[in-house]
């Protein structure tokens, strides 16, 4: 049977690592890579890496955090790829084909479109049947808007005219891999998984999904296996703030039963 994936994302946002709280409120946590590292150590299955950046400045503006300052996003994927000892799937800021292609062709081994896949759903059909279906993650964040449940585009400001089951569907229809599901008033809460709108999702697409935003501790990771047919659990805060993070969500699940592969610490 597949395991279920525990997948760390990490939010890069001029040239920082921040911590991200409802697409509004931001914290830098250090450089790109640090966090790469520890992360890859700790036994991740896979890693989420999303430029939220806004323009094209990836500046430090220090040079005192281990690491060479790089002036675009590439560079930084590339350095990102050295480091991390699993899959890699990037997102952000992806428009076209070519746009695709850079990150495959520098470090990625998925890329997560958000933006473009609601703007243009014809773009899912043609990234599929370019790259292939297994490299296409279709990003859909989310907000409850009176029990019903909007696509936002735009790093979450701007709504869609998609609920996320029409937005499941379309992506499914043209050929995606998976969906990554975020909840925006949830995110950065620890509060939880929004299960309803996990569920939502996975009753309406075959498409493996990957649940996002809210998790606060390892029971909810436990929730979203116990009470959702998510096939993977992502996070970004909790895995920065304890140490060993990775192993110990896994640990846990593991020592309940659930169906993930085995904790282990990586020896670099």
């Amino acid at each position: 049977m597949k395991k279920n994936r525990l997948i760390p994302v990490i939010l890069l946002k001029n040239g920082w690592i921040v911590q991200s709280k409802n697409f509004i409120e931001y914290q830098n946590l250090g450089n790109p890579i640090t966090s790469v590292k520890r992360l890859s150590e700790w036994g991740s299955d896979e890693l989420i890496y999303l430029d939220i950046s806004t323009g094209e400045n990836y500046d430090l503006r220090r040079d005192d955090q281990g690491y060479k300052n790089r002036d675009n996003f590439i560079d930084i994927i590339k350095d990102v790829s050295k480091f991390a000892f699993m899959p890699i799937t990037v997102g952000g800021k992806i428009k076209t084909l070519q746009d695709i292609e850079d990150r495959l062709l520098n470090g990625a081994d998925k890329v997560a479109i958000n933006t473009i896949a609601s703007n243009s759903p014809n773009f899912i059909y043609e990234a599929a049947r370019e790259f292939g279906s297994q490299s296409i993650v279709v990003s859909i964040d989310a907000k409850n808007n009176s029990n019903k449940y909007n696509v936002y585009s735009n790093s979450g400001k701007k709504k869609t005219k998609f609920c996320v089951e029409d937005m499941s569907r379309i992506a499914e229809d043209n050929g995606a891999g998976e969906i990554l599901i975020n909840s925006i008033d949830l995110d950065g809460s620890g509060l939880g998984y929004d299960i309803k709108l996990l569920n939502l999702v996975t009753n309406s697409t075959s498409l493996p999904v990957i649940a996002c935003g809210g998790a606060g501790n390892w029971e909810h990771f436990g929730e979203v296996l116990s009470e959702t047919n998510c096939d993977a659990i992502a996070a970004a805060n909790i895995f920065h703030y304890v140490d060993q993070s990775v192993y110990l969500a896994k640990k846990y699940l593991y020592d309940k039963g659930f169906n993930v592969r085995k904790p282990d610490l990586l020896r670099i």
